[in-house]
């Protein structure tokens, strides 16, 4: 729920530890989770296997980030993973075909996702198309992009130093990309607990009208959060890039459902209005700790799908019951 304060501005209603309630599930599921697969498998709490686990998630873990905005303001975003595509095929293109240095590029991929954000704020706030529809739209138009520009085929090498943020562990644990992610979280934790702006995502996401009368300009906030979330969509595209070494336009089949995923896990409402990053972060650490278990334990692939659609349907399932009893 959202209250206004004696400036007439949006803030989340309820104490500290309401705030917090909402992320006190998933984070009894991820420890049960660990305490499982601990006792499954001798690998899973070795400092190496923690250490795949935060690598794995950090692609993800940036793309919740924005995924979380979105859900807030009551939205969706299906087009994350083709913007990630179009990211990563638009910065190898232009330092490995036009020649210009990786640090433009990747700034030019950026603004490029951030172009693909703003069409879609401004199909869903002038043109009045819903979010789910203009998403799944720019999904394909993102994707077919992205396969324009190479006609369908990868890139491959990038300058060592690019390589190396996903390699190289500082202080002997984590790797540049890691901090990367930690630094989007926190910065966006920071922004939705101490910001007016922030305060505002719950407010549309609560109730747009009374939003507005609030004094909110509910479309330049949806325009808003749609771009942030196609640019760390993009920025989780240089980030795979570099761990992979190399760029291809099937690149992020399937993000856009475990990103959702993990939002939903930490306890984002999907009606809007409620949840936080702390939550966020909780679900895609058990969209990490749940997969890398479950190859631990060879399970199959195909399976392993199935298991994480229970999981969510659970996490959804048990949030609509707190809901009822609150």
């Amino acid at each position: 729920m959202v209250a206004l304060d004696i400036n007439g501005q949006a803030r989340p209603s309820g104490t500290w530890r309401k705030k917090l309630s909402g992320a006190t599930g998933p984070l009894v599921g991820l420890l049960a989770l660990c305490i499982f697969l601990g006792f499954s498998t001798d690998a899973f709490f070795s400092l190496r296997n923690g250490l795949n686990i935060l690598d794995q998630i950090t692609v993800i873990g940036i793309m919740a980030v924005g995924m979380t905005f979105v859900i807030l303001i009551g939205g969706i975003d299906l087009s994350v993973g083709s913007v990630l595509a179009l990211s990563m095929m638009v910065m190898g293109w232009t330092a490995n075909i036009a020649g210009l240095p990786l640090s433009l590029a990747i700034a030019v991929a950026l603004v490029a996702s951030a172009v693909s954000g703003l069409i879609v704020g401004l199909l869903v706030t002038v043109f009045r198309v819903p979010a789910f529809i203009a998403t799944l739209a720019m999904m394909s138009a993102a994707r077919g992009v992205a396969n324009m520009i190479t006609d369908g085929q990868q890139i491959v090498g990038f300058p060592d130093w690019f390589m190396m943020l996903a390699i190289d562990r500082h202080f002997g644990v984590l790797t540049a990309t890691v901090f990367l992610m930690l630094f989007v979280v926190l910065i966006a934790w920071l922004f939705l607990h101490y910001r007016a702006e922030g305060r505002m995502l719950y407010a549309v996401g609560g109730n747009p009208e009374v939003a507005r009368l609030a004094g909110i300009n509910v479309q330049l906030v949806t325009i808003a959060v749609y771009v942030v979330s196609a640019v760390l969509a993009g920025l989780a595209g240089i980030v795979l890039a570099a761990r992979l070494d190399s760029v291809q336009p099937s690149s992020g089949f399937g993000y856009e459902l475990d990103t959702i995923a993990a939002v939903v896990i930490g306890g984002t409402s999907l009606s809007g209005g409620a949840g936080g990053i702390g939550g966020t972060l909780i679900g895609v650490l058990i969209i990490g700790v749940l997969r890398n278990g479950l190859n631990l334990l060879n399970v199959s692939p195909f399976l392993q799908q199935v298991i994480i659609g229970v999981v969510i349907v659970l996490a959804v399932g048990a949030e609509t019951m707190r809901r009822r009893r609150a």
